[in-house]
């Protein structure tokens, strides 16, 4: 049941990441995205790394996806946001992540149930094995990906400002039209 339960977490892990990278909505793809990194998340369980999928849960899945969405937030998109993000509530959006995540939740509270039942004895991985595994082996990868991480929030930043600096510029524009089109009493 093992390595059933293994292949069912990577496919629903592939299928949420494709529909991730194929969403044309920001925020579906981050619902994708969740559902994605909890699958993983099952897959670092089942293999005896409960640290690293406890990690990879409060790390991936809760902080840095947060932060994208404060980002998605900052570009505010104005009324148009509003009223999409209405129909947003609506059934038929949310039942692919849903039924996604409910099915990573039924086979992680077996894998659990069955772990606990059979005394499993998968060699557990402590705090400071990471951390010294992280600020040792691996302290490159760690600072590329938030220099990264950085770059993608100071980049995002940029957008809006720009986007926000052209529709004032805009609105500006229209306003001066206006004023020389009423000067001259043209209507």
């Amino acid at each position: 049941m093992e390595l059933v339960s293994f292949y069912i977490s990577a496919l629903i892990a592939l299928m949420a990441s494709l529909l991730a990278v194929i969403s044309r909505n920001a925020v579906h793809a981050l619902l994708m995205l969740i559902v994605s990194l909890l699958a993983v998340a099952c897959i670092f369980y089942q293999i005896g790394a409960p640290l690293a999928a406890a990690l990879q849960v409060i790390v991936y899945a809760g902080a840095i996806l947060v932060l994208m969405v404060f980002v998605i937030m900052m570009l505010n998109q104005g009324k148009a946001a509003v009223d999409q993000e209405t129909q947003w509530l609506a059934r038929e959006n949310w039942l692919a992540p849903a039924s996604l995540a409910g099915a990573l939740l039924v086979m992680m509270l077996y894998l659990l149930w069955d772990s606990a039942s059979r005394g499993a004895a998968a060699r557990s991985v402590s705090a400071a094995e990471v951390g010294l595994a992280m600020y040792s082996k691996y302290l490159l990868v760690v600072e590329l990906a938030s220099f990264v991480l950085l770059a993608g929030l100071v980049g995002a930043f940029h957008l809006a400002r720009r986007h926000t600096a052209d529709s004032a510029a805009s609105t500006n524009n229209a306003a001066s039209t206006e004023s020389v089109k009423s000067a001259r009493g043209v209507r």
